[in-house]
């Protein structure tokens, strides 16, 4: 309904309590001692005192009687507020829904009068005998409505009515007498019943637009809501959306719904009133409200019961299981279901529907556990990416970090993040250890159909994690190889620091843990940990305290490895400190063994390759002479990098030798004139 048709109803009405207050007036002017007095409001004077100590009748107390109420809008008794059928009006359409009687509808207008002609300020002013007071008082309100002050009903209206508790009126000067309080009309609602959908300014960035995603059966739950359910939890798994499940039983039931970012509201200032503003705007536009998630507010009983906006539903949503004392009342519980990667694969086909990619999206963001209405959001993320190459195409890397941008950041808090930038080729490893790479890889890119769509993961609260121990000496390439599996899948790879997970005092490792694999819930991404036979090490005979609470940490780590979604690799240079109950949960088991010498060969090729040299390198000689590890070798070039860049000139065998010499001294090794052969010479 346009704005010209809901304002040209309102001053219709208001054209009613027009002759209203014309009639109040007069009564007042007939019995007015001082009718000619400029000062009037301003002061009592002596006559006036006298008066009111003689107990004379105060024409201030006067209300209107049935004949002078004839012609108004509301018949000042319960009763339906009738609105032209089609018409689609407002303010009776808000009547309805607030279920306001003849009675707070005229309340509701005497209200707004002031806000809709600026006369009735002053006229205002004259009847509360106080012209700097320009809102009718709530003794004029009820006069004007033919309520006198000893109506117990009345006064209700005013102070606990629907009225109040839908926030269409407000009562202010609350340390004033009942009689002498201001009735106000919050600006949102008189720009409402004018036409206008802008928000309260306290709802910018609480409401959210809905998602436009087609996911989601809400067929049940739209027949408990025609049966009468207003209190609903949807309680969603990490990959189902119950926000969406929401909104396609609310359209089965002919409402609209409105969704509530509720983190954002529990940052506000004020959230218990933004709670408030947002069930009142849910009944100006007669829709159910969708808050989510709830666990962002802590269960805070204010808030949650700010949020009722009967006789609409509430569909609350969250992860954790419903706590009885989040409300008195007990809701209707819905169990989300999961989204399977062949459904998301649809929405990425239809997202990217006639760009003409060369690849299936759906397939190459298999890996990423992620909500239906996440996926819109990273497909406008990989087309925002693509604008920065010349021909804007859309690519496969271009998708995966659209969907890398929906991680959450609260992992990178606790854990250092890579961004890989080696891949397979990079790679120098025995053909075992890359299959057993490749494995961990594709069990990782299919661990969601394998596990959850063919139910191949048994019971017990089990999730959808891989879990992989990269196992040998230090420098054999495990850090890389994580970061290449990450690079492969188009995840990050996520480094946990020890500095921040073990801590000296009992319980408090376990926290640590604890905070790390909730965060790497919500991030699709590959968690490493490095050294983890300093975690996740055997436990032992209980012999003292000390004993007792190092294998309670080790047993909660068990259990929680148990039920993560994610994929972690651990890495340790001393397999033989893991425990057994670790290595019998592990999916995967890769040995990296040291190079041997065509292996060594390989890595000082490849180590050197971006390098100047002078072309007559013995590398052929450097891998079978010298036993490093390739991260030893690594370390060599890096040193024969820099000796050459001091006497700005390229890699020779003389910076080659000498690197070797200071990595031999880092590994307490001698170095023996025969193990240096014919370049010996070089290090003196």
């Amino acid at each position: 309904m346009s704005g010209t048709a809901n304002l040209t109803d309102l001053m219709g009405r208001m054209s009613f309590v027009e002759k209203r207050i014309r009639t109040l007036v007069e009564l007042r002017r007939a019995g007015d001692p001082q009718p000619d007095d400029p000062f009037r409001g301003l002061y009592l004077s002596d006559d006036a005192v006298d008066r009111l100590l003689r107990a004379e009748s105060d024409p201030r107390s006067r209300v209107l009687d049935a004949d002078e109420l004839q012609g108004s809008f509301g018949s000042g008794e319960e009763g339906d507020v009738t609105d032209p059928v089609g018409a689609g009006l407002r303010l009776p359409a808000l009547a309805r829904t607030c279920g306001l009687s003849g009675l707070d509808v005229d309340l509701l207008l005497v209200a707004l009068a002031g806000d809709l002609d600026v006369r009735f300020e002053q006229l205002f002013g004259y009847l509360n005998d106080d012209v700097t007071r320009r809102r009718p008082s709530a003794g004029v309100a009820l006069a004007l409505c033919g309520v006198p002050l000893s109506s117990a009903s009345g006064r209700e209206r005013l102070t606990s009515g629907p009225l109040i508790e839908a926030g269409l009126l407000v009562l202010d000067d609350q340390d004033r007498p009942f009689p002498g309080r201001a009735v106000r009309v919050p600006d949102r609602v008189v720009a409402h019943l004018l036409g206008s959908d802008q928000l309260d300014a306290i709802l910018a960035g609480v409401v959210v637009p809905p998602p436009a995603v087609a996911w989601g059966d809400g067929s049940a739950l739209a027949r408990a809501l025609r049966a009468g359910s207003r209190l609903c939890y949807l309680r969603e798994p990490p990959t189902g959306s119950g926000v969406l499940v929401a909104l396609d039983a609310l359209r089965r039931t002919g409402l609209d719904g409105l969704v509530l970012d509720l983190a954002h509201l529990s940052r506000l200032p004020e959230p218990v009133a933004a709670a408030r503003a947002a069930a009142r705007e849910a009944r100006m536009r007669c829709c159910g409200l969708i808050p989510s998630p709830v666990e962002a507010i802590g269960g805070s009983l204010e808030g949650l019961s700010a949020l009722r906006a009967l006789p609409l539903p509430l569909l609350l949503v969250g992860s954790s299981p419903w706590d009885p004392l989040w409300s008195p009342d007990p809701p209707l519980l819905v169990d989300v279901p999961a989204s399977t990667a062949t459904e998301r694969g649809r929405l990425w086909s239809e997202t990217f529907r006639g760009s003409g990619l060369g690849f299936d999206p759906g397939r190459a963001t298999s890996q990423f556990l992620m909500r239906p209405g996440q996926v819109p959001r990273a497909a406008t993320s990989a087309r925002q990416q693509s604008r920065l190459t010349t021909d804007g195409v859309v690519t496969l890397e271009h998708v995966r970090s659209g969907a890398r941008s929906e991680n959450g950041s609260a992992l990178q808090r606790l854990a250092r993040r890579i961004e890989p930038r080696v891949g397979w080729d990079d790679l120098v490893l025995p053909p075992p250890t890359r299959t057993a790479l490749h494995e961990v890889a594709a069990r990782g890119r299919h661990r969601e159909r394998v596990l959850g769509e063919w139910s191949m993961r048994p019971g017990g609260g089990r999730g959808l994690g891989v879990a992989a121990l990269f196992a040998g000496d230090s420098g054999t390439g495990k850090t890389m190889a994580a970061e290449v599996v990450a690079g492969d899948l188009g995840l990050d790879l996520y480094v946990v620091d020890l500095s921040t997970l073990v801590d000296k005092y009992i319980g408090e490792t376990e926290k640590n843990l604890d905070r790390i694999f909730t965060a790497a819930a919500g991030v699709n991404g590959v968690l490493l940990f490095d050294e983890a036979d300093a975690v996740f090490g055997k436990r032992s005979e209980v012999k003292d305290a000390h004993d007792r609470y190092a294998n309670v940490e080790s047993a909660y780590l068990l259990q929680r490895m148990e039920s993560f979604d994610g994929l972690a690799i651990l890495a340790t240079n001393l397999r033989s400190n893991i425990d057994e109950a670790f290595t019998r949960r592990l999916d995967v088991l890769v040995d990296f063994p040291l190079p041997d010498a065509p292996h060594r060969l390989a890595l000082w090729r490849s180590c050197l390759a971006p390098l100047p040299t002078t072309g007559l390198l013995d590398l052929e000689f450097c891998s079978t002479a010298f036993v490093l590890s390739g991260g030893g070798i690594r370390s060599a070039a890096v040193t024969a990098a820099y000796l050459a860049a001091d006497r700005d000139g390229a890699v020779s065998m003389r910076e080659l030798v000498k690197a070797v010499e200071r990595e031999y001294r880092k590994l307490g090794r001698l170095c023996l004139a025969q193990e240096f052969g014919r370049y010996h010479s070089l290090l003196l």
